[in-house]
């Protein structure tokens, strides 16, 4: 499928989807959790749908569900089957692996798309360390665990990704029997191992840390509850497109946001308000505003899913810019140090990248041209914010990645006036 948009202002108001980061990891517990667990404004994207599909496929049971809430009834593991299918989401992949490990029960971790050549290098030394068996390992999925993995001491190295310490924690959570640490090296996006901690804590499990350098897990400080509710929180990944989208293209409320989140993408919204008159809050939620955006510098390193809109804000800022964290972006669904690059040279803008750095030199109007999204959901979004100050029409291809994070993008774009066309391909 691809989209055609047309150049123009946007105004309105919207409601940002469920965080699926925070959805995902709510399933883990809800599995790992004996007894009833509530999930209030549950996410409905491809990601969050594979993570209520692998609890199902690990023992829990889905008892209702509705748009408003899901319903899970768990045991605790017990696979119904020898595979998990975790779609094309790199968090399930990583943050469910530990927790089928706990099952003696060899469990094939299986997946689609860009998944199957994400790094999963790092369970090599994770499970050596804990005696569970690795079957058909290549650095990658589709692989097999063994376990029963079995909570100890030991050490990981963080700098890949923060997801692999979160699989551990919550595997760790449900079978420790007495006081251990984790000690992690060059951990990276901190603030999702502060979600990670928030949901665990929000199920009577509580993990400390030294600094993010020791991981404690203490069975003396859990609470035993027999019924959990938990409302996963507005996505500030999604409500970057539109903090982003009016600064630089209208005024546009956006709604169902908590200002106190642990989510890393918030922190876009830091960068905002050092520009005047770009942000207000009111009652009603977060309004931005159109207004010149000043030169910044800015460190994404551990919120490496705001690349490409912090691109569109430089291109569009007409102003030179500067965005570390370069090296964070060459696994996720595409190469974004690549697919970010290209998509600035398509909207005709100066850039260069200089080790983990990445140069913008902005200008008020983009060049209309056509955009190859490399079938991932973040490159789509950002390249239909920028096509809001593009000289023409632009065109982006494969829009239909948007389903893994953000389904209603479009439906949204459109509610505050946007002109898009989306076509699908003829076969």
């Amino acid at each position: 499928m691809q989209a055609i948009i047309s150049p123009g202002n946007i105004s309105g108001s919207v409601k940002v989807p469920a965080s699926k980061s925070m959805m995902q990891r709510a399933c883990a517990a809800a599995l790992l959790h004996k007894g009833t667990t509530i999930i209030y404004n549950p996410g409905r994207s491809n990601d969050d749908s594979a993570a209520l599909s692998i609890i199902q496929q690990l023992g829990a049971c889905i008892v209702s569900q509705t748009e408003e809430h899901i319903e899970i009834q768990s045991n605790g593991i017990n696979p119904i089957g020898n595979k998990v299918d975790c779609g094309e989401s790199g968090l399930s992949a990583r943050l469910f692996t530990p927790i089928a490990a706990l099952s003696t029960q060899p469990i094939q971790i299986n997946g689609h798309g860009s998944l199957l050549n994400r790094p999963m290098d790092v369970f090599s030394n994770i499970f050596a360390q804990l005696d569970v068996q690795l079957e058909d390992f290549k650095g990658s999925i589709p692989f097999t665990v063994k376990g029963p993995l079995q909570a100890k001491q030991v050490s990981i190295d963080g700098s890949v990704s923060s997801q692999f310490l979160s699989g551990l924690l919550f595997a760790f959570a449900y079978v420790v029997k007495e006081p251990i640490s984790i000690e992690v090296q060059n951990l990276k996006s901190t603030p999702y191992i502060d979600l990670t901690i928030e949901v665990l804590q929000q199920f009577g499990r509580h993990i400390s840390h030294d600094n993010y350098r020791t991981f404690y897990i203490d069975p003396a400080s859990f609470e035993d509850k027999q019924h959990v509710e938990i409302t996963i929180e507005g996505d500030w990944s999604s409500a970057a497109c539109w903090l982003v989208a009016g600064s630089i293209a209208g005024n546009i409320t956006i709604e169902g946001l908590q200002t106190t989140s642990k989510q890393a993408d918030k922190s876009l919204l830091s960068l905002l308000q050092h520009f005047e008159n770009v942000i207000e809050h009111s009652d009603k939620g977060i309004l931005v505003k159109a207004a010149p955006i000043e030169s910044f510098d800015f460190d994404a390193t551990n919120c490496p899913d705001l690349f490409p809109l912090l691109s569109i804000l430089a291109a569009a800022s007409d102003k030179e810019c500067f965005i570390t964290g370069v090296h964070r972006l060459w696994h996720k669904e595409s190469n974004r140090a690549d697919s970010i690059t290209e998509m600035l040279h398509q909207f005709g803008i100066a850039y260069s990248v200089d080790e983990d750095e990445l140069f913008i030199n902005g200008r008020r109007r983009l060049d209309y041209c056509t955009i190859d999204s490399f079938n991932d959901h973040r490159i789509v979004m950002a390249a239909a914010i920028g096509a809001l100050r593009a000289k023409g029409d632009v065109t982006i291809l494969g829009v239909e990645a948007i389903n893994k994070s953000y389904p209603d993008f479009f439906k949204h774009l459109i509610s505050l006036g946007a002109v898009c066309t989306l076509i699908e391909e003829q076969i």
